[in-house]
């Protein structure tokens, strides 16, 4: 239930950016608000950014 509240207020968001500064200006909160739920996750720990780009990888 939260996920979906959540989504549905960025949708809104969005929405209510596309309708009023233009389309460049909703990619532009899209690409942020992105780039805040990663920053965000990786300090609370669900996301490790170092294991998705290490270099050494093992092979099967």
């Amino acid at each position: 239930m939260i996920t979906t509240v959540t989504g549905l207020l960025v949708g809104l968001v969005l929405g209510l950016v596309a309708v009023f500064a233009g389309f460049l200006a909703m990619l532009g909160v899209a690409f942020f608000a992105a780039l805040g739920l990663v920053v965000g996750a990786t300090l609370e720990g669900r996301l490790d950014l170092v294991g998705m780009f290490s270099r050494e990888r093992t092979r099967r």
